[in-house]
């Protein structure tokens, strides 16, 4: 694999960006996976590492697949077809790989260790190992990210305004010259620095570019690359380190007299995503009461609610966090 790309005038013009679900699940599972996790993203990996394991999702094919530190099975993260693809769009296309594409990445991923046996239906009958795979991310997503996506859906979006700002104020080339350290682009050529980033010919390649921004992506950039596709770059996105550092909120006498003050107080206790039992241990109202609250909460927007196994976790909306800041 090459660590430069040919990337004329004309790539440049046809880069864009996506925000993309698949590409967040296969960076925050790498994260949990991680011997050492980001400390940015300490309390979240304190919250869902538990769930995860009761799952059995840090031993299933997903631990096969996005190994530690090398080459992930790139039919993980598809290439996006807009610039924010949904869940069950990038799903869809996992379980659309061809078996040719499968054994190709199976063995690239051989070549670092061999595969363990939870993988081997992916070889033995595609349509079903895809299937598992499929039903494990949306697991992930629903445990991991799914009661956390607003939060982060901001901070990518944001990165995204920022880029799209620079290239109106200094041309697209300043966008990919201020990526990452690991990354430049002078007029014909894209280069990484990583060696583990690795980028097929352009001549292999789909013209232009697509720039995936992640929270977890931190320290480094990875790509990906697959004929006859326009590569993929996935790097940090800007403000991750600050992801989780929103302040306690307190509700604003004007906020308790327009939502009352249970229902304020319960806002102001979603920081973290949380269930009504957790909810009712802290602000001292009974379980039935908060389950009321909160139901009257999400109809009117200000919640959503998100199955972790047995529990259900409730989580602010981007309108809470406006009203609440």
């Amino acid at each position: 694999m090459r660590t430069e790309l040919a990337f004329s005038t004309a790539d440049l013009a046809q880069t864009r960006f996506a925000v993309s679900p698949l590409w967040e699940v296969a960076t925050a599972y790498r994260t949990l996976a991680a011997g050492t996790v980001n400390p940015a993203h300490r309390r979240w990996a304190d919250q869902v590492r538990p769930r995860v394991a009761a799952a059995g999702l840090d031993r299933g094919m997903l631990s096969a697949l996005i190994p530690p530190g090398s080459y992930l099975a790139d039919f993980l993260t598809p290439l996006a077809g807009s610039p924010f693809p949904t869940l069950e769009s990038e799903l869809a296309a996992v379980v659309a790989t061809t078996e040719e594409e499968l054994d190709l990445q199976l063995a690239f991923l051989a070549r670092d260790r061999p595969l363990p046996p939870s993988v081997r239906i992916l070889r033995d009958d595609p349509a079903e190992g895809l299937d598992r795979v499929a039903a494990e991310l949306r697991a992930f997503w629903d445990l991991a990210l799914a009661p956390y996506w607003a939060r982060i859906r901001r901070v990518l979006e944001a990165d995204v305004f920022h880029r799209a700002r620079t290239a109106a104020e200094h041309g697209p080339a300043a966008v990919l010259n201020d990526l990452h350290a690991a990354v430049s682009w002078d007029e014909d050529t894209l280069r990484l620095v990583k060696r583990q980033c690795g980028l097929n010919p352009r001549m292999e390649t789909g013209a232009g570019l697509v720039l995936v921004p992640s929270v977890f992506a931190w320290p480094g950039v990875m790509t990906w690359s697959v004929p006859p596709y326009a590569p993929q770059l996935c790097y940090p996105a800007r403000g991750s380190g600050t992801l989780w550092e929103m302040p306690k909120s307190a509700p604003s006498e004007a906020l308790s007299v327009v939502l009352g003050r249970s229902r304020a107080a319960l806002l102001a206790e979603l920081e973290t995503p949380a269930s009504t039992t957790d909810l009712a241990a802290r602000t001292g109202l009974s379980a039935a009461a908060v389950s009321q609250h909160l139901t009257a909460l999400r109809d009117a927007g200000f919640v959503t609610a998100h199955r972790a196994g047995r529990s259900v976790l409730y989580a602010r909306t981007e309108v809470s966090d406006t009203l609440l800041t």
